[in-house]
């Protein structure tokens, strides 16, 4: 049940389809701007806000197998912490690799996380190959 483009099967859950769609017209200003200064016109296309199995990943990149995730603040209480950490397991369970952003990286070194986006994503691309 593979789709041959560029599209690597992670279980997509039509039932999360109406909660992504909200979550993409609701986005934070950090999702925002990393999507519209950086990931929208990426030379490898991502997704926002895309179901995979259970969980809606902020951004995913099916080519590099990638999600990208921007955390805020209900992310660092311990069961925020906890939550995390399964839904990393769950994730890496569909072949998918997981790299966290904070708020603060986005609002204070944009530049230093676009440049890690980019690395991540050809060091993943090039073990593809």
């Amino acid at each position: 049940m593979c789709n041959e483009k560029d599209f690597f099967y992670t279980g997509y859950n039509k039932d999360l389809k109406l909660p992504s769609r909200n979550l993409r017209n609701n986005m934070t200003p950090q999702e925002k701007k990393l999507w519209y200064q950086h990931l929208k016109t990426y030379p490898v296309r991502f997704n926002r806000q895309r179901p995979i199995g259970v969980y809606i990943a902020d951004f995913y990149c099916s080519k590099a197998k990638l999600v990208i995730e921007i955390d805020g603040s209900q992310h660092y209480t311990e069961e925020g912490i906890a939550y995390d950490e399964n839904r990393t397991i769950a994730l890496n369970h569909f072949g998918v690799d997981v790299i966290r952003f904070t708020n603060s990286d986005i609002d204070l070194n944009f530049e230093g996380v676009c440049m890690q986006i980019d690395r991540v994503i050809k060091e993943k691309l090039q073990s593809v190959k």
